[in-house]
């Protein structure tokens, strides 16, 4: 039978391979406003989950060496916290993070799924570049639209908290002081490092997740990974993210603590790192880091995956 003309017709949208093949295009906008909803919901209840970690990693990689260092490691961190503040000391900053992290995580996969929806090929899967480039366009969409003004202003409650006299008295009075004394830019402290990191990390954290779906599914691109084994994916991923730009976080926290007037830039605020604390310093806060992102990134990509089915069935493009 032969095809209808308009198969062959390639308006402005169009691929090449719609036009050979008459398959229907990639849907960008509909995944997107999916991956938007799931991912605001799964920011809400994972940062609920493990913000413990996210204080303690911020807290090491403040504490430089000499007379004003405070904690002598995880353990040492967590037992003066809590005999100086109670268990939930352990919390402090999290409304911070609970405010930023709906629209961190929204922006994160809404990107993620919109790029993707646009760069996989006609039966559906991305390429290797693919995997990477909609992993970093996700980085820098979350790092711009949210996680440099919420890190900013989460690095600034908890080294307020290490003061002797804390001024920040809650979430709005702490953000007011912040722009009465350095403006709206303020709280867009380390927006380069920030977007370097986010970037990378999302770049590695779904190239890693994507390909080990891959590798799990075989030919068999219908099939269904359990949960359980998506949350080992997003551990995996996680650690590799870790590994690869732990520098460009302890960088990124420096830049935006209160003490970031003394640091001209992202560059030289990595070139006094080096010379006053030694290149083991890039790597301060690894292990809670690490604990705390495995995790994250675990229970994430299970959270999202999940409300994701549950879209795709009741939610049909």
């Amino acid at each position: 039978m032969d095809r209808p003309i308009s198969a062959f017709v390639n308006p402005f949208g169009q691929r090449p391979w719609m036009a050979q093949t008459g398959a229907a295009a990639p849907s960008g906008g509909g995944k997107g406003l999916k991956g938007i909803i799931a991912g605001g919901i799964t920011g809400g209840i994972e940062i609920c989950i493990t913000y413990p970690t996210e204080y303690v990693k911020t807290q090491l990689q403040l504490d430089e060496k000499g007379v004003n260092k405070q904690y002598n490691g995880i353990g040492d961190c967590i037992k003066k916290t809590i005999q100086q503040r109670g268990f939930f000391g352990l919390y402090r900053g999290l409304s911070v993070l609970l405010y930023g992290s709906i629209p961190k995580s929204a922006a994160r996969f809404g990107a993620f799924e919109t790029l993707k929806g646009y760069m996989v090929d006609e039966n559906g899967q991305l390429s290797a570049s693919g995997k990477l480039l909609a992993g970093l366009g996700a980085g820098v969409c979350e790092a711009v639209l949210a996680v440099t003004p919420m890190e900013t202003i989460k690095v600034k409650f908890i080294n307020d908290q290490r003061s002797a006299k804390p001024q920040y008295k809650g979430f709005a009075h702490g953000v007011g002081c912040i722009i009465k004394a350095e403006g709206i830019t303020g709280i867009y402290k380390g927006v380069t490092p920030t977007i370097l990191k986010q970037g990378s990390n999302q770049a590695i954290r779904f190239y890693v997740m994507e390909s080990l779906k891959d590798l799990y599914k075989g030919d068999d691109k219908n099939k269904h990974v359990p949960k359980l084994v998506v949350g080992a994916f997003g551990a995996i991923a996680g650690a590799a993210s870790v590994f690869g730009n732990t520098p460009l976080d302890v960088v990124k926290t420096r830049m935006q603590g209160l003490e970031a007037a003394k640091y001209k830039n992202t560059a030289d605020c990595a070139m006094k790192i080096w010379k006053n604390e030694g290149f083991s310093a890039f790597y301060k806060g690894t292990v809670p880091r690490l604990s705390r992102v495995c995790l994250d990134v675990a229970i994430t990509f299970m959270i999202y995956d999940s409300f994701m089915d549950l879209f795709n069935k009741i939610w049909k493009e």
